[in-house]
């Protein structure tokens, strides 16, 4: 009796535990995220006109190398891929859903984020940026861009060489660049 008991608890315990976790209910959009295979810098140094692509692969051996020189402003836009397929327009529509924080590791470089569309939260996503670059190491300098998904809260402020944090959420992309001077 005290095993029959003891079963039909922990049975009635499994069953609770798989529907507590059904995620049949969830918004699509909140169980689809993107699929990033490459991330893609477009550099245009301030008043020059010229931009320079610099394109990271998903899990690549090799970092691309970001040319920039100390004391001058640049404007960035990031373009994130699945595949062939820009995604881009997507990640921007769901800007209330991401953020993007910029890591610039043995780089001191100011960032402002300049994207047109604002997040219901009066914060700018980070897909559109500026840089002005102050100094970089000659050696190990390094920008890891990390693009979040549903983050509890976020901030555009700097946090230790990193523009942006963020409190919760998950890790969509993440892309490195080796910078250069």
């Amino acid at each position: 009796m005290k095993n029959t008991i003891i079963k039909s608890l922990f049975l009635a315990f499994t069953l609770l535990m798989i529907q507590g976790c059904s995620r049949a209910d969830e918004n699509a959009d909140v169980l689809a995220q993107e699929e990033v295979s490459s991330v893609i810098l477009a550099v245009e140094e301030q008043g020059t006109g010229v931009v320079q692509s610099y394109t990271y692969v998903a899990n690549a051996a090799h970092y691309p190398h970001l040319h920039l020189e100390t004391g001058k402003i640049y404007d960035v836009q990031v373009i994130f891929r699945n595949g062939s397929e820009d995604i881009t327009q997507e990640i921007i529509e769901e800007r209330d859903e991401h953020f993007l924080i910029y890591d610039f590791k043995n780089a001191e470089i100011s960032l402002v984020r300049t994207d047109a569309e604002i997040r219901n939260d009066g914060k700018r996503l980070g897909i559109a940026v500026q840089w002005t670059v102050n100094q970089i190491a000659t050696t190990d300098a390094r920008l890891e861009l990390t693009l979040y998904h549903d983050p509890v809260t976020v901030d555009e402020g700097q946090n230790g060489t990193a523009w942006g944090s963020v409190t919760g959420g998950e890790t969509d992309a993440v892309a490195f660049f080796d910078i250069t001077d």
